[in-house]
């Protein structure tokens, strides 16, 4: 089973920041799960909210800013100052490492011209293309990676109780995984996706009797705010 550290080790450290992923590099996560926006200037950037608001002394969407006004605002901690991460300064540390990534495009809310375009040309600059899942909630921006790259595994992901038949929906699209919310997955659901040749990473697992469940339903992995934990009991 595979354990995404989500967002970095974002249980004890400041999320999607290169602080948080560092941390889980060494707590023994050799995969990462992150979030990406676009800049007012066109660069890709990680951050989860499109409003700076939650995770940074900034406000205002993350889209109204340029890349370096972006960097000055502080996603640390009052002690610790820690930049937004564009997604460059990210593959050029995962790549050092040889980590396997999941990227989030967040178009769910305000849609991105070109951002998959951008994703993908930045994957295979690193050559990570292969070390590399692309997933989103807004299906249409999974669908159009998939036509921009053949090669690139991609996921769809879904919240609250899932879609029915989503194994099947997946397969139509040529769609490797599905992404679905660990509370509400059932055993029908996996049975179905294993069914369809789908694989499952499923997200946000913290729970350790939820972890369980999942490794007795033999999904292919986890989303973690708390990686040490998880990666003791998964036996990583």
């Amino acid at each position: 089973m595979r354990v995404f550290a989500h967002r970095g080790y974002s249980g004890l450290y400041p999320e999607n920041t290169m602080l948080a992923f560092d941390k889980a590099r060494e707590a023994g996560c050799k995969a990462m799960e992150l979030d990406v926006h676009l800049s007012k200037d066109g660069h890709l950037v990680i951050i989860h909210d499109e409003m700076l608001d939650r995770t940074t002394n900034a406000k205002g969407l993350v889209c109204s800013y340029t890349l370096s006004e972006l960097q000055t605002f502080n996603a640390g901690t009052a002690e610790e100052f820690q930049p937004i991460p564009s997604l460059e300064t990210y593959c050029k540390w995962a790549k050092e490492h040889g980590i396997f990534t999941n990227i989030e495009i967040k178009t769910n809310l305000i849609y991105y011209p070109f951002i998959e375009d951008k994703v993908l040309a930045m994957l295979k600059k690193y050559g990570l293309v292969e070390h590399s899942l692309i997933s989103s909630f807004n299906h249409g921006s999974v669908i159009r990676m998939r036509q921009l790259s053949p090669e690139i595994q991609c996921a769809f992901l879904v919240g609250g109780r899932g879609l029915a038949n989503v194994g099947s929906y997946a397969k139509n699209f040529k769609v490797e995984y599905y992404h679905p919310d660990g509370a509400f997955l059932t055993k029908a659901a996996v049975d179905e996706c294993k069914a369809q040749g789908v694989g499952l990473n499923v997200w946000t697992i913290d729970d350790l009797g939820l972890l369980q469940k999942m490794i007795t339903w033999n999904v292919d992995g986890v989303f973690t705010n708390h990686c040490a934990p998880v990666l003791a009991l998964v036996g990583e």
